[in-house]
């Protein structure tokens, strides 16, 4: 490798005699050593300079645009803005200018847009080059979701991909669109707008929060409710706090309690409890007084609330539950299905669990059935029907079968 280079993937910034230039991981000469200055291929192509001006070329060395700019950045997206006279415009990768060089700025683009300042004005315009708006904003957003924020007079609106306002430039804030709505404030309040920019709620809200899986979470005097994506209210804002939908219910929180809603925003438990845990294969784990239980996706109790300890239910069965300081399995209906006896058990890993009795282990099925006995030093997992057992210092290979 050539002395004073820089590598770059396969190729490699070399300088001599205080010019510079690029080879190849051959050594091979890609570019002739004539550059004041050469910046890192990104995206496929260098940034050089010759007599105090920039200019671009691609991989193979050649130059793919006169060495004619003031300065440039590099390529984003499929395009690079560039300087001169103290203007901006893009060019394409083939070294195109798309746009005249006549922007007071240029941002590069995102989401097939690039917004750009002239005036002290700020506007967009597209991959042609050509302005979808009137450069008439005082700040803009990049687009997300298929539209831009913009301000004007210090309100905010919001503009769609042709350039449309989709609402009055009316509010006081705005927040990007998620999963089709965005929200809004005017006067201190905030509510809702679809990508009509139809108001689905009334900007009433002390707060609101992005929808997710089909309901948002609305504050008003401290308090906490959703609404649909209609903007209908589902519930009383009457709670503390309240999480996002999973799987069809939420959970809530009043006075330092918490149950769970459904839907309709009917309260399928009581708000009773002192934590609960988000549904899984339709169980969710509750407490009270420091032990646990399970409820089912109907709000019943299918346990006692009686466990030091519970696990999420996995192959059909809880990974264990810790009664007394001794663990066991329930199924999901509730039913202690192996005793509340071991000093220790693990999780079922291939259908199998580690269980261990008096400083002992051994492996017991699903069915709670030993099929190791409970005599070992140490036991592990059961890989391809095959485990390995310690006893006296001693290994040994075990063949497995459940019973």
């Amino acid at each position: 490798m050539a002395r004073n280079s820089f590598v770059t993937a396969d190729v490699a910034k070399v300088k001599r005699k205080n010019k510079y230039g690029f080879i190849d991981s051959c050594g091979k000469k890609i570019t002739k050593i004539i550059y004041d200055d050469v910046l890192n291929f990104k995206n496929g192509f260098a940034r050089v300079c010759l007599n105090d001006k920039w200019g671009f070329i691609d991989i193979t060395g050649e130059e793919i645009t006169e060495i004619k700019y003031d300065g440039a950045h590099n390529f984003a997206n499929g395009f690079a803005v560039v300087e001169l006279n103290g203007k901006y415009g893009f060019i394409d990768t083939t070294g195109k200018e798309i746009t005249k060089i006549k922007y007071d700025y240029a941002y590069d683009f995102a989401n097939g847009f690039a917004r750009v300042e002239l005036d002290d004005k700020c506007g967009f315009i597209d991959t042609t080059g050509k302005e979808i708006t009137k450069i008439k904003y005082d700040y803009a957003y990049c687009f997300a979701n298929g539209f831009a924020r913009v301000e004007l007079d210090d309100k905010c609106g919001f503009i769609d991909t042709t350039g449309k306002e989709i609402t009055e430039i009316t509010y006081d804030d705005a927040y990007d669109f998620e999963n089709g709505f965005a929200v809004v404030k005017l006067n201190s309040k905030y509510g809702f707008i679809d990508t009509y920019g139809k108001e689905i709620t009334e900007i009433t809200y002390d707060d609101a929060y992005d929808f997710e899986n089909g309901f948002a979470m609305v504050k008003r005097n401290d308090k906490c409710g959703f609404i649909d994506t209609t903007g209908k209210e589902i519930t009383e804002i009457k709670y503390d706090y309240a999480y996002d939908f999973v799987n069809g219910l939420a959970r809530v929180e009043l006075n330092d309690k918490y149950g769970f809603i459904d839907t309709t925003g009917k309260e399928i438990t009581k708000i009773k409890y002192d934590e609960v845990l988000n549904f899984k294969n339709d169980l969710a784990r509750v407490r009270i007084n420091k032990k646990w239980g399970f409820i089912n996706i109907n709000g019943k109790e299918i346990t006692p609330i009686k466990y030091d300890d519970a696990y999420d239910f996995a192959n059909g069965l809880v990974r264990r539950v810790i009664l007394d300081n001794k663990y066991g399995f329930i199924d999901t209906t509730g039913s202690e299905v192996i005793p509340i006896k071991y000093d220790y058990a693990s999780g079922f890993v291939n259908g199998f669990a580690k269980v261990e009795l008096n400083n002992k282990w051994g492996l017991i099925d699903t069915n709670g059935t030993v099929v190791i006995p409970i005599k070992y030093n140490d036991v592990d997992n059961v890989v391809n029907g095959v485990t390995k057992v310690k006893l006296h210092g001693k290994y040994h290979t075990i063949h497995v079968n459940s019973n």
